[in-house]
């Protein structure tokens, strides 16, 4: 068994990860000391034992035969739907989502988790139908896979975590082959939709003026005549390519149209669902003294944190907005703010280095995977771990909206580490099997 251990183990891999816990662990530690050199939480010993429990974890995920998990993906989906219904109806409230399930202090968060199910299973869907010849009827499919667990977990309402799943489901179909075009129509929808959803706040907060466009979007009958148009347009689009199949263009007014249609509508359900402080997340960074004291203030701290640390940092257990307590969620969302005030530039550009070798990493396992079935997976898991970095980094030097998505590896929590350490055992079982 210890020689198989040894055979599996991705030596690079394992050891960029295990620096980056440690230095989570770390600066958890730091981020738990007030501004009287007192330590006021447990969170560090939390980590330790999470990220104990995390190895193992990966280990057993390496030293199992991923192939064998294709035969099971479609229990563990409808597992997941399962799960992700009930704690809509049964979570428990974390931060204005019900999210968790748990008894008592101990707690874990399905829709965290339900990323590995989600890109199994759609890795197992897009490989059986490889082969498939109409690509539209393929898509459609793939979208209802991805739609199901998005929705549940939106409802929760949990944009964040339900925001990763996006970048996983476009990037699988990339990797599958599903024509572009498809791709970007859902990503028009899904810019679309956030644009109009945010628009009418933006309007209101940021430019301060009265827009006879924008001010329909907030007027329910105006909306609906809005969709009704853009429908009809759709509708002779289409008609037109139907009877002048030569004339390309009447194919993109009615692509373009379609877009508009289902974005004004999904918006309109995005504002009932989503509350005003999450709307108002999602622009308060491109001005954030408009509520300094409100939803900017969490960017504006950060930035403080990041740019006092210059290129060296203040040194560890120097940081004074964290132990200040100015960063809020400073042990979770904010983990990065800390480690570049303490540690400065050099210690931000190291973790960019740790996490370009492991992207660069699972980019050569999916190169060199034995079968189309570890290539998506390793391709879902790809886009989680880039989505995950770019947006908390984003987000902590306010280039990118608050979303709550954590740092991977570095943030406190033990459902994302446990995600991400079985992420990386998967990813040494497909590595391992290459030659099979």
């Amino acid at each position: 068994m210890k020689v198989k251990i040894f055979e599996v183990f991705d030596y690079v891999l394992f050891s960029c990860v295990l620096i980056l816990v440690v230095m989570g662990i770390a600066f958890i530690y730091s981020s738990g000391i007030n501004s009287e050199g007192i330590l006021v939480t447990n969170e560090y010993i939390k980590q330790i034992i999470w990220a104990s429990l995390g190895i193992i974890l990966m280990v057993i995920t390496a030293l199992y035969d991923y192939n064998k998990a294709e035969r099971y993906a479609q229990n563990f989906y409808m597992g997941l739907l399962a799960i992700l219904l009930y704690t809509c109806l049964f979570g428990r409230y974390v931060n204005g989502a019900r999210s968790w399930l748990g008894i008592g202090d101990f707690g874990i968060q399905p829709s965290e988790f339900g990323k590995i199910i989600f890109i199994i299973f759609m890795a197992k869907y897009l490989s059986d139908s490889k082969n498939e010849e109409n690509q539209l009827k393929r898509f459609m499919i793939a979208i209802c896979i991805f739609t199901l667990p998005a929705c549940l977990i939106l409802v929760q309402p949990d944009l964040g975590t339900a925001s990763v799943y996006i970048p996983i489901f476009l990037v699988m179909c990339f990797m599958a082959g599903i024509p572009g075009k498809y791709i970007v129509f859902i990503l028009g929808i899904g810019f679309g939709t956030i644009f109009l959803t945010i628009l009418p706040v933006w309007n209101t907060i940021i430019a301060k003026k009265s827009f006879a466009v924008i001010g329909a979007l907030t007027v329910p009958k105006l909306r609906l005549l809005l969709v009704m148009a853009s429908a009809l347009i759709t509708v002779m689009g289409l008609t037109g390519y139907r009877y002048f199949r030569g004339k390309k263009y009447y194919y993109w007014i009615s692509y373009i149209f379609s877009i508009i249609v289902i974005s004004l509508v999904f918006s309109y359900g995005a504002g009932k669902v989503l509350k005003d402080y999450q709307i108002k997340r999602l622009i308060v960074y491109m001005d954030p003294s408009i509520d300094r004291l409100g939803s900017g203030w969490n960017i504006i701290q950060s930035k403080i944190a990041i740019g006092s640390g210059g290129v060296f940092g203040r040194t560890f257990l120097h940081g004074t907005q964290s132990h200040y307590r100015f960063l809020p969620q400073q042990s979770t969302d904010f983990i990065f703010s800390i480690l570049s005030e303490e540690f400065g530039f050099i210690g931000g550009l190291f973790v960019f280095v740790l996490y370009g070798i492991i992207l660069l990493r699972i980019l050569k396992i999916m190169h060199n995977s034995s079968s189309t079935f570890g290539c998506y997976i390793a391709s879902g898991i790809l886009a989680m771990f880039s989505f995950h970095f770019f947006i908390n980094v984003g987000m902590v030097m306010g280039i990118m909206p608050i979303t709550g998505i954590p740092l991977l590896f570095l943030s406190y929590g033990g459902s994302s580490l446990w995600t991400a350490m079985t992420c990386i055992g998967i990813l040494m079982s497909i590595n391992h099997r290459k030659y099979e």
